[in-house]
């Protein structure tokens, strides 16, 4: 049941990953994005140096092998739901207007894709609550100072490159592939450069 519960959610994960890529307006900051991003996480390890401090933390809690799926479960979580216009958007409302509206959904909506990730992955999922409440909690405090840099444009390639690591984690939920999606991270924050570069030649 669990590992049909994976699939399921896998196909799931392929379906909103590709409904916000496709959005890309342009897509060479995209490609440039993720070329630049992947060769940064590689040459930095992120992945193995990621995994090998949470191997030790959770070791101490778990078994050796349970370490690794604590750790993926995390992971794979806080990216499926922390990407996306709903949540930088949401934030920004939020602190700026007092408006809860789209957090609300959002909220709704990581509740039932979290107890169905908790039942196929394990305990490690209910970690992304602390980041997710860190990350938008920290949006939301300071809308008010980078409101004025995120346009709609920019959101846009955030939330598009973003998408593109949710595909790899839908592949990887389906063991279709093995990406270290944690070395692909660096593009979330190439995406906004290279936005800017191109939109100020």
């Amino acid at each position: 049941m669990s590992d049909v519960i994976m699939e399921a959610l896998g196909v799931c994960t392929l379906v909103i990953g590709f409904q916000g890529a496709l959005q890309e307006a342009n897509i060479l900051i995209m490609i440039v994005a993720v070329v630049v991003g992947v060769f940064i996480g590689e040459i930095c390890d992120i992945d193995g140096r990621i995994n090998r401090s949470t191997a030790k933390l959770t070791a101490r809690f778990a078994g050796e092998g349970e370490a690794a799926k604590i750790a993926n479960a995390f992971v794979t979580s806080c990216l499926i739901m922390n990407v996306g216009a709903m949540v930088i958007v949401g934030s920004l409302n939020a602190g700026l207007r007092a408006d809860f509206a789209m957090l609300y959904t959002k909220s709704l909506l990581d509740f039932v894709s979290g107890i169905m990730l908790t039942a196929a992955m394990g305990v490690g999922v209910m970690g992304s609550a602390a980041f997710t409440l860190i990350f938008q909690g920290a949006i939301v405090l300071m809308a008010e100072f980078i409101a004025p840099y995120l346009s709609d444009g920019l959101i846009a390639e955030i939330s598009c490159t973003g998408c593109l690591l949710i595909i790899a984690i839908g592949l990887n939920m389906l063991n279709l592939t093995k990406i270290k999606v944690l070395n692909y991270l660096p593009a979330l924050l190439v995406a906004p450069v290279i936005y800017y570069i191109i939109n100020n030649i």
